[in-house]
């Protein structure tokens, strides 16, 4: 393809197959130096592999990268740091154990003359570093202790940290509150300033208008078309991932208010720092949400409800108190925790479909008398499930590392659901995740609640609170800040409550 001087990067004629199954398909087109170039479609659509082709985690089967018009190879990530390339991953690779510095600096480590680590001057440019980021993190933290949010922030720290000139973002917005993406936001245009070319994937095609130049779109596998931002709209850019121009509407219509028995009561359930005297209730077949700024506490309550985090309190369900120390025993009472961290608590990368879906309801797969596992019947619930939820796999055998993010989110629900619940919780249920595996998710929690299942939906975008919810918590600083029914469930409502302008319990 032909090379303008000001492209710095060319992608040319790219394919990768995994197993025989094609997931880049001759894919071409350059990025500019100081541009911020958006690169969107649905899952499956091999956004994520184009990305590890070029950060070098991945080999492409044909094609080839060109860095400045002469042809570069990428065999690891490594080389791809030396060459100025840097990546901020999707899903966290970061080291629980490890503080938040030691992290930052992971592999790129300042040292004294003596050759000894200078752990003072990495504490001090750590420290800086998320102070440009606005984010109240102390740099002597470990990992384990941080939310998802601030984990995503040291992971775009370690990437800006190296100096990057291309910097790939890969939905580094998903956890983040639009006042974070706005902090974001400004870095990366004063990057761009600078002449560096970010790569900026995204699901939300918001985000790709208000901050990229360009957008490519893939579909399947295949470049669809390189656009001027300006020249198109959300719309035009929607029908290009999937293909077609009729959209339904992306949330099913709201169940009616259940007026029925209340299956799950929590009563002033408290964890020392985190959460103070915090109560509600689900009804049967219910859709209640639960909103709120990052750090309000409603991960921390899920946790605690699962028995996940030690808490004091009270949890009923169907009227009668019952003592959940451990998630066994929440699992036992028919309860099951979707976590917002869908690598680091949920599934295992490792494994195959049928290893994933069976992880806890193992036992019921069990043949009678001899503690063997019965193959068959765990491979037909699997097929159940795939066709349930249209999981794209090319065989059930494949690992899970190898399927998209939104077919990944999929079968850690199957998992779920294997269980038999009768108390789903959901946190961050679409992160990650494009417009139709949103949709999808959607109708499959609507189907679960008109089935009778009670589900608990944790969110922070307010649209899927609004769209999906027929009761909304709102909590602040580890407290419920109010409860909206009907037409109180806007917007406004939920951030006057969020931010402290209207009243706390």
């Amino acid at each position: 393809m032909s090379v303008d001087r000001e492209t710095v990067l060319s992608i040319e004629h790219i394919s990768k197959s995994f197993s025989g199954v094609q997931v880049l398909d001759d894919v071409s087109f350059g990025i500019r130096r100081g541009e911020i170039m958006g690169l969107i479609g649905e899952n499956g659509a091999g956004k994520s592999t184009l990305i590890k082709i070029i950060s070098g985690i991945y080999q492409p089967t044909s094609g080839n990268l060109a860095l400045d018009g002469k042809e570069a190879a990428i065999p690891d990530y490594i080389t791809a740091k030396a060459l100025g390339v840097a990546l901020v991953p999707q899903e966290f690779n970061l080291i629980n154990s490890l503080a938040v510095f030691e992290n930052i600096f992971l592999g790129n480590e300042i040292r004294q003359r003596s050759g000894l680590l200078d752990k003072q001057k990495m504490r001090e440019r750590s420290s800086r570093q998320l102070e440009e980021l606005k984010m109240p993190v102390r740099v002597n933290q470990l990992i384990s202790d941080l939310s998802v949010a601030e984990k995503q922030m040291v992971e775009i720290s370690k990437a800006l940290m190296l100096r990057a000139r291309i910097l790939i973002m890969d939905e580094p917005t998903t956890t983040l509150t639009s006042r974070e993406v706005e902090t974001l936001f400004g870095i990366m245009r004063d990057l761009k300033a600078q002449g560096v070319t970010i790569i900026f994937v995204s699901h939300k095609l918001g985000e790709i208008k208000t901050i990229c130049d360009r957008v490519t779109v893939l579909r399947d596998g295949k470049l669809i078309s390189v656009d001027d931002v300006a020249s198109v709209n959300e719309e035009d850019i929607a029908r290009k991932m999937v293909g077609r121009s009729n959209f339904q509407q992306l949330f099913p219509p709201k169940l009616p208010r259940s007026e029925v028995e209340v299956v799950l009561e929590a009563e002033n359930i408290t964890v020392e720092g985190l959460l103070k005297n915090v109560s509600f209730s689900l009804r049967k077949g219910e859709v209640l949400g639960f909103a709120g700024l990052v750090g309000s506490g409603r991960t921390e309550l899920a946790e605690s409800v699962m028995g996940l985090r030690s808490a004091r309190g009270t949890i009923r369900l169907d009227g009668k108190p019952v003592s959940i120390k451990k998630a066994a025993d929440a699992v036992g009472h028919r309860m099951a925790y979707l976590s917002e961290d869908r690598q680091g608590k949920g599934i295992v990368q490792g494994f195959n479909l049928p290893q994933n879906i069976t992880l806890i309801s193992l036992k019921k797969y069990l043949q009678k008398g001899l503690g063997l596992i019965n193959k068959k019947a765990e491979l037909s619930a699997t097929a159940e499930y795939v066709a349930s939820f249209k999981i794209a796999a090319a065989s059930p055998k494949m690992q899970l590392r190898y399927l998209s993010g939104g077919n990944q989110q999929k079968v850690y629900l199957s998992r779920w659901l294997d269980t038999s619940p009768a108390v789903l919780i959901l946190d961050e249920p679409t992160r990650g995740i494009d417009v139709s595996a949103k949709q999808e998710i959607y109708e499959f929690i609507h189907q679960l609640a008109e089935s009778g299942i009670s589900c608990l939906v944790i969110s922070s975008e307010l649209e899927e609170i609004i769209g999906l919810a027929s009761r909304v918590y709102v909590m602040r600083e580890g407290k419920i800040a109010g409860c909206l029914e009907g037409d109180h469930i806007n917007k406004e409502e939920i951030m006057f409550h969020a931010t402290g302008i209207k009243g706390s319990n």
